[in-house]
């Protein structure tokens, strides 16, 4: 994944597509790129690429491989490899990851932790 992966994505990358008209409360797993536009409440769990989209708000802790953040997300958020958080992008909540991008505009209210990076 690079900065700008979002930029490549579309809706045929992803297996599973939460729609805007979809509130969901509870927890979500998911193991294949997931992509959602809706709200969300609780807990998500994704051993893929997770993109909360420009629009969506999500409510829940997520633990992902991959985050990109372009919507709005309050809870903690964990990845095995990166997240990303985008001018449109708003978090709240604390950042635990290897790699962290946030981009100049966004809004980030939270602690960032790296992980897996050997600090000499």
């Amino acid at each position: 994944m690079t900065d700008a992966y979002n930029d490549y994505m579309e809706d045929t990358d992803f297996d599973t597509i939460l729609s805007p008209d979809i509130d969901f409360t509870g927890t979500l797993h998911s193991e294949k790129p997931f992509l959602i536009r809706g709200k969300v409440s609780g807990e998500i769990n994704a051993t893929g690429i997770l993109v909360i989209d420009e629009n969506a708000v999500v409510n829940a802790n997520i633990y992902a491989l991959r985050v990109l953040i372009r919507g709005q997300v309050k809870g903690d958020v964990t990845a095995v490899e990166k997240v990303e958080v985008t001018v449109t992008g708003k978090l709240s909540g604390n950042v635990t990851a290897p790699e962290i991008f946030m981009e100049t505009g966004c809004v980030f209210n939270g602690r960032c932790t790296m992980v897996g990076k050997n600090f000499e």
